[in-house]
């Protein structure tokens, strides 16, 4: 899946220099598209899990999906303070998600819990590699974001592997 680069920037008193708000701007709406991806996902499970554990499990993607669009504004929000436009419609995101996608053929709560704790370790690495790409720009602010967002995404990923270990 190929990213959409959009260089396009709007006027702003933000001091970074333009190369590095667009490099963060491309950065920022390609972990968007992740996160509004893994959003969808984890709402796709609170939908439809079944079993035994179905309420407990019903309940924690609830709480996880309500974490995730919390940054999907916050990061969405951060592109347009750098002056960028936001790529933020479901379509985007499916265009430009590196997230696989969650398959259509399961509904145990535990083929839930499996497949999103794939697709956290994988948002929880691209999280990691913003903050490396943000801080050696410059851009601390940026970085700060996605430290909250990673510190959190871990914290989250822990409670979906707990499910899974013991």
């Amino acid at each position: 899946m190929a990213q959409t680069t959009n260089t396009d920037t709007f006027k702003t008193h933000n001091d970074l220099p333009a190369d590095v708000r667009r490099t963060m701007i491309d950065l920022l709406n390609q972990q968007l598209a992740d996160t509004f991806d893994l959003y969808s996902q984890v709402k796709q499970s609170h939908w439809n899990v079944k079993g035994a554990e179905f309420m407990q499990l019903h309940l924690l993607f609830d709480d996880l999906a309500e974490r995730v669009l919390e940054f999907v504004d916050s990061i969405a929000e951060r592109v347009t303070a750098l002056g960028g436009k936001a790529r933020g419609t479901a379509r985007m995101a499916a265009h430009n998600s590196h997230l696989p996608e969650l398959p259509d053929d399961i509904n145990e709560g535990m083929a839930y819990v499996s497949a999103l704790v794939e697709r956290y370790g994988a948002y929880a690495a691209s999280s990691r590699a913003a903050i490396a790409q943000s801080d050696r720009v410059g851009d601390l602010d940026t970085a700060d974001l996605f430290t909250e967002v990673s510190r959190q995404t871990d914290k989250d990923l822990w409670f979906l592997e707990a499910h899974l270990q013991g």
